[in-house]
């Protein structure tokens, strides 16, 4: 698949001021980004920030109440059929026909699309890169929940799509399914595919993605490379041990995010709290270091900070 690079083209999605509110909720509040062609992007967020309901709208399962959501410059309201045609949706649930074989499951959905047997060879490629080759003319009844997960993933991908939304697509799976699927993104990736990542697994999302966007209460928090966004707070941590179980004095207990198994840990900012300081204020109370390490802050401690505080509006 060639892709022109990145930015050059239309977006792969573009999101602009989406609103959407159930009764009294509002759901999503002028929602507006765009993910590019090419990327491999992070749509991320707490339960209940909005990004179930921002996938319904892309895949046009539902409709927005304002705003414009296009995918490759087809609007999924008046140019619904192209959008659809562009775009494929992994979803979170396990949604299936349990009377078909496998097999016949794939090229049923690629017909929904208007494809025919030009497609079989890429189901056939698809079944042994998820390692289903074995399950071919298996009932999907017979299946266990992460076979079943499989077949999801082949589904949505059956037509060859541009751009492609994985929504929490290794909730629950084992480790050897992880791997499978993730070698298999990337090599869709590698050939121009655009996916969009949605996952509580923020170690995926940090090793997988070029770029991420926080999405909470409805509202977008930031989107911003990666790199970016694990460089843009300047925090590191500190744990250490104290000798003969000593506690941290008052004058840096506030520093104290968390006390697991006999090890403290004090979250820092590198300008107004330099690690030499803490060590010169245990020195001063008599305190006595037993073990000391340091990290520094990942995408969890990013995320948890901006989801922490009031959504009054996104973050450049």
């Amino acid at each position: 698949m060639n892709t022109p690079p990145l930015g050059a083209g239309p977006p792969a999605l573009e999101i602009r001021d989406v609103r959407k509110t159930y009764g009294t909720v509002r759901a999503l509040n002028g929602l507006s980004f765009q993910i590019q062609q090419g990327e491999f992007f992070g749509l991320l967020g707490p339960n209940g920030a909005g990004k179930s309901t921002l996938i319904s709208i892309i895949s046009g399962l539902i409709r927005a109440d304002e705003g414009r959501v296009a995918v490759l410059g087809h609007d999924t309201v008046s140019d619904w059929r192209a959008a659809r045609r562009k775009l494929g949706v992994v979803p979170q649930e396990l949604v299936f026909d349990p009377f078909f074989k496998v097999v016949d499951l794939l090229r049923i959905q690629a017909g929904y699309y208007g494809c025919g047997k030009e497609v079989w060879p890429w189901i056939d490629e698809m079944l042994e890169r998820l390692e289903l080759g074995n399950k071919r003319t298996a009932m999907m009844r017979t299946l266990s929940g992460g076979m079943k997960r499989r077949v999801l993933i082949a589904q949505a991908l059956v037509h060859k799509p541009p751009v492609v939304i994985l929504d929490e697509p290794t909730a629950g799976v084992d480790v050897e399914l992880r791997r499978t699927l993730w070698r298999f993104m990337r090599d869709l990736h590698a050939k121009g595919t655009t996916v969009v990542l949605t996952t509580h697994y923020l170690e995926e999302a940090q090793e997988m993605c070029d770029r991420i966007a926080i999405v909470d209460k409805g509202v977008l928090r930031v989107v911003e490379t990666t790199e970016g966004l694990l460089n843009r707070h300047p925090f590191r941590f500190l744990t250490l041990k104290l000798a003969d179980g000593a506690t941290m004095p008052p004058n840096l207990a506030e520093l104290v995010t968390s006390e697991k198994a006999g090890a403290i840990e004090l979250k820092l900012d590198r300008e107004r709290h330099p690690i030499a300081s803490v060590f010169a204020g245990l020195k001063a109370a008599g305190i006595e270091i037993a073990d000391v390490s340091t990290r520094e802050p990942d995408l969890e401690d990013i995320f948890v900070e901006l989801t922490a505080k009031p959504a009054a509006g996104a973050l450049s």
